[in-house]
Order: structure tokens, then sequence, then C-alpha cells
């Protein structure tokens, strides 16, 4: 354990300490304060004095104590949500982070025996021209940019497909079960999709542009054998020109 983390662990059962000591004062306080009220009472019989002491003093301590309680428990489960949304998605663009879109890939395209051979699809999509937004424009419209190009391939794929982001421009996706036909028709969807995008950078109107290229499988296969040959494949294709695909054999 580090010093800084002596210290601060140190002042956290400091603090423990201080509101323990403190609130069991408070609570005796009133509870105290309460019974040398009610002692002058003659209205109340001691009967009548032990049963509003045992009444008010849990009501007193127990809504403020209880209402704290559960708002501190609301307040853990939203930032427990937030922890689990930034360990599994991309904060800018929403999509899967490449860690966890390996991960499930690599699952889905696992062999199970009972089901017999996976085969689908795999797409790599790089976004062109980023470069030069970022240095005409400036960094937030890089990011802009990138965060329409994520959310336009999100609407752009089936309900069960994975879309994960696997560098600083560059997408994957994961189209299980998908034919050759199929894959082309989703990545053509894409480019022409994303093409389309108003994207207008400080009022000037710019256009956004994409490569994709891919491998089909029928067989068990590695995630590094299938990034590698749709990377090759996107890596050829030229601005403007119909997505590339390739057949990958395990």
């Amino acid at each position: 354990m580090t010093k800084t983390t002596a210290t601060t662990t140190a002042k956290a059962w400091k603090g423990v300490a201080w509101l323990t000591f403190l609130g069991t004062a408070g609570i005796l306080a009133l509870s105290v304060g309460l019974n040398y009220l009610l002692l002058f009472s003659e209205a109340l019989t001691p009967f009548g004095r032990s049963m509003v002491t045992a009444i008010l003093v849990p009501i007193i301590l127990g809504v403020p104590l209880f209402l704290f309680i559960g708002l501190k428990q609301i307040e853990l489960r939203r930032y427990r949500r937030e922890l689990d949304k930034s360990a599994t998605f991309d904060t800018m663009t929403g999509c899967l982070n490449g860690a966890v879109f390996t991960s499930m890939v690599e699952r889905r395209t696992a062999r199970p025996s009972a089901q017999g051979p996976r085969s689908g699809a795999f797409l790599v999509i790089q976004s062109e021209h980023l470069r030069s937004i970022n240095l005409r424009f400036g960094l937030e419209w890089g990011d802009e940019a990138l965060r329409l190009i994520a959310s336009t391939i999100q609407s752009s794929v089936r309900a069960d497909d994975l879309v994960g982001r696997i560098g600083t421009s560059m997408f994957g996706v994961f189209l299980s079960g998908a034919t050759e036909a199929e894959a082309r028709e989703i990545g053509e969807r894409i480019r022409a999709r994303i093409a389309q995008v108003y994207f207008a950078p400080k009022g000037t109107e710019d256009a956004l542009a994409v490569k994709v290229g891919g491998v089909v499988f029928e067989n068990q296969v590695e995630f590094e054998d299938m990034f590698r040959s749709a990377e090759q494949r996107m890596a050829g294709v030229q601005d403007g020109a119909a997505l590339e695909l390739t057949h990958l054999h395990s």
C-alpha cells in the first residue's frame, strides 16, 4: 500500500469514527431531552410518557435515517450502472469498446459441439479524411464526425449484430450467420448512409466517407485472422469504391 493510499484510508476511517460518535451522541441527546421534557408533563401518566417516547424517537430518527440510506442506495446503483457502461462501451461513440467487442466476437465464433460450425461475416470500417477534419476544424469536430459515423453504423445493422470501436477511427462489425450477399448489402448500406449524413462543422458543409472491407467465414476462426484479413481488404479499397469481401478458411 502506498503512502498516499494509506493516508486516504486513514482519513476515511477518521470520518467514519467522527460520524459514528456524533450520530450516537445526537441520538442520546434527543432521547434524554425528550424524556426530560415529558417528565414534567402532568397530563401524561408514566405509561403514557413511555409510549410517547417509544413512538416519537423511532419516527424522528428512523424517517431521515432510512430516507438517507435509500437515497444513497439509489446513488450507488447509478454509479454501478455508469461504471458497468464505461467498462463495456466506448464513451465517445457508444459502441462496444475494443476489449469487450473482441471478447464477444471470440465467444460467438467458438464452435459448440452440439450446434456445429459457426458462420458469418466480419467488416472493418475506416473513417476517411478524419485527419483533414481535425486539422481544418479542430478535434471536437473530428470527434463529432466519429459519433455520426458510429450512430449510422449502429442504425444500419441488424439487431443481433455487434458494433465495436477497434481503433481511433476504425470500427468493427460482426454479422453472425450472415451470407456473403447479406454482408455485402449491409456494408454497402453503411457506406451509402454515411455519405448522406449531414455534417457541417462551423457552418461549412462537408462530406463524410468510409472505407469498408470484410471477410466471410463458414467455420470457426480466430479474431486476429478475421481482423487482419478484413483490414487488408479494406486497405485495398480506393476512395469511393465499393466494399471488398473475401472468404476466410479456417
